[in-house]
């Protein structure tokens, strides 16, 4: 029976900094929770050559492991089907022994095929290899296009939408080809997880996080990365010596260097904790916070970022401090309790601190202006935004009512 909403994401590695791959299980969970037969496809390179089952019924969704779970925070309904890809694939080089070439010449036509009623990918051959095999196709591509599309895929019926995630890089598609009909730019989301409140989790962090008689938590959670403002944090720390920070995300070495940057800075009131385990304790951390830092520079990647981050926080209902950056610019003028101040400048963020500080007491309960204006951006509410560019033929069906 052709009912599955696939969701393709080739490569899943359960590591930190792999925004895109977490990009991808939340809009298959949220399809899921929407109650589509929704099922996450990946490569798995773990397959024992003694069991060839898996040669005569590859296409197995099941329930994702607790690693999984613990790692991405989804939830019950979704459904996981592990693309076996045993040696020698992506070991020996060779079209044939790559791995997107197996899934798109062997298993999408002869094993995924008959169950699919639309495939939802980031990955470009998957979503070729789908018009052709006459898949209903949604497209994603977060960054700027850099080469020309094939018209006989972006004019194929089957080719339903192309979703970017800022108009820069929607209007970088139109310029390589894509009828402007078929993309569209929309925002990204958070999970219904951060609209619980967890009281008593977020006193334990506060115990747990504020140090040296400090009073005041201010925290920043995402990638550790130069231009999303790590560096400018170090040196707003270093002016308010008097308010805790704490930093979540990144890899084991981006942490490690943040460390040791901090300590060589004497910034003694940052705190690196790295990638916090299970996702979902990241509700309460951010509930409790006095503050919550966006400090995003200025640059190339502040015109296409899509921070999940930014919703998360906005559901938390904790205030933010946010630098002024093009993908952002909507949300100043919104009920989102927020300060706002230009990027790059520590200063400025610092008095943006002390502004928020002074206007916005932290309440336990969150602040419900910014929490009602976030409902909007749920990924369920994504989904369902995105699947109004798709003809009604090719949409999938709710299989559950939940």
């Amino acid at each position: 029976m052709q009912n599955k909403y696939l969701f393709y994401t080739g490569e899943l590695s359960l590591k930190p900094d792999t925004a895109h791959e977490i990009h991808d299980v939340l809009c298959a969970n949220a399809a899921a929770n929407l109650g589509y037969s929704s099922v996450l496809a990946y490569h798995e390179k773990n397959v024992s050559l003694l069991n060839l089952s898996w040669l005569f019924n590859p296409f197995q969704p099941q329930k994702p492991s607790s690693k999984f779970i613990d790692f991405y925070n989804s939830q019950e309904y979704l459904k996981v089907a592990p693309l076996p890809m045993p040696y020698p694939v992506d070991r020996v080089p060779g079209k044939l022994t790559n791995s997107s070439t197996v899934a798109t010449k062997y298993y999408l036509p002869l094993h995924l095929r008959r169950y699919i009623k639309i495939v939802h990918t980031r990955d470009w051959n998957f979503a070729k290899a789908s018009v052709k095999n006459k898949i209903p196709v949604i497209f994603e591509k977060h960054h700027f296009q850099t080469t020309g599309f094939e018209a006989e895929i972006i004019n194929s019926p089957y080719f339903q939408i192309a979703i970017t995630q800022s108009e820069p890089v929607r209007q970088s598609l139109i310029e390589h080809g894509m009828p402007s009909e078929k993309v569209a730019w929309i925002y990204n989301g958070f999970e219904q997880a951060f609209l619980e409140r967890q009281p008593q989790q977020a006193q334990q962090w506060r115990q747990e996080l504020l140090k040296d008689n400090r009073q005041i938590l201010v925290v920043y959670s995402g990638a550790l990365y130069k231009f999303k403002g790590i560096d400018l944090l170090i040196e707003v720390a270093k002016q308010m010596p008097h308010i805790q920070f704490a930093v979540t995300g990144g890899k084991d070495s981006q942490v490690e260097a943040y460390r040791q940057i901090a300590k060589e800075q004497n910034a003694q009131n940052i705190s690196f904790l790295g990638w916090i385990m299970p996702r979902e304790r990241l509700v309460s951390l951010f509930q409790a916070a006095d503050l919550l830092a966006h400090p995003h520079l200025s640059g190339k990647e502040a015109d296409f970022t899509n921070p999940v981050k930014f919703f998360q926080y906005m559901a938390s209902g904790t205030p933010i401090i946010t630098t002024e950056i093009p993908p952002l610019m909507p949300f100043k003028d919104s009920p989102l309790i927020a300060c706002w101040c230009e990027p790059d400048n520590p200063q400025k963020f610092v008095h943006a601190v002390q502004r928020a500080l002074d206007k916005y007491p932290r309440r336990v309960e969150g602040y419900i202006d910014s929490i009602n204006y976030a409902r909007q951006f749920s990924w369920e509410s994504r989904i369902l935004n995105i699947l109004n560019y798709v003809e009604e033929p090719m949409r999938p069906q709710v299989m559950n009512f939940i």
